[in-house]
């Protein structure tokens, strides 16, 4: 198999990636061979040195083939996403809705724009994340959401994968903590602190460079939202099942059904006067 040697440069990563030349197509499976190498000489141990830049920018191009953070950029400049969600509250009951959620991209956190509309069987309602807070809107009315539901859809945003994508757009430090094996999977673990000082840890394939776990803490309470089926969506790695566990117990369910980038979207509708 011949590999094209994309070579960063030493000022700014010092390190050299390998990518299978091909593009990936539009949608479809992703193809587990056209992923990037980081490379090195071997250490004591046998294992490869590597730094936390290494592997992120690494993982860059596998999740936008061949543009990396520049087609991200360029695609992802709005997201529309539909799935459905479940949701286990501390009695035990499972609570199931169906979701739609809109993303208008900002150059920083604080001037990204999300809005996520869920539909219960009982009640329907949207949560606002605009100017860096969140708030509700039910019946075209604004509403202060609960605090568990307000946090719940503030760590969605926070401890996402995009978060480690972007980590210089949101100025965030990534600090790489080594490598860790988990029923055969080998990870590379890397540590993000946010401007917030809001840390999380990232597990990413060796084998892949996909972000298959994120690790955090939140109210004293542990989670990890692990990521499951991914496949391409325009070009661009997009995982179409995710499941958060909240002190090793499973909380929620996430599947997604479609999700499109670069349409058109109304920015009345992040609008809260």
């Amino acid at each position: 198999m011949t590999f094209l040697f994309v070579v960063f440069s030493a000022l700014s990563l010092g390190i050299v990636a390998q990518i299978v030349p091909s593009a990936p197509k539009a949608a479809g499976k992703a193809d587990e061979k056209k992923q990037p190498r980081v490379s090195g000489k071997n250490s004591k141990d046998g294992t490869k040195p590597v730094t936390a830049e290494q592997v992120v920018e690494s993982s860059l191009l596998v999740y936008a083939f061949p543009g990396g953070r520049e087609k991200l950029n360029q695609i992802r400049k709005t997201a529309f996403e539909r799935g459905k969600v479940s949701t286990t509250n501390a009695e035990g009951k499972v609570e199931r809705a169906t979701y739609q959620r809109w993303t208008l991209r900002g150059a920083t956190r604080d001037k990204e724009k999300i809005r996520l509309d869920q539909e219960f069987p009982d009640a329907r309602y949207a949560l606002i994340y605009t100017d860096d807070k969140i708030i509700g809107v039910y019946n075209n009315a604004i509403f202060t959401p609960r605090d568990d539901a307000a946090r719940a859809f503030q760590n969605q945003i926070t401890f996402g994968i995009e978060s480690l994508l972007r980590y210089k757009e949101f100025e965030s430090k990534i600090e790489y903590a080594g490598r860790e094996k988990q029923l055969g999977v080998e990870y590379y673990l890397i540590d993000l602190n946010d401007k917030q000082q809001r840390k999380a840890r990232f597990y990413v394939s060796v084998k892949t460079f996909r972000v298959m776990a994120i690790e955090f803490e939140d109210a004293g309470v542990k989670y990890r939202r692990r990521f499951y089926n991914y496949n391409y969506a325009q070009g661009t790695l997009v995982p179409y099942r995710s499941v958060l566990y909240a002190n090793d117990k499973m909380v929620e369910e996430t599947e997604v059904g479609t999700v499109t980038f670069g349409q058109k979207i109304d920015e009345t509708m992040f609008s809260i006067g």
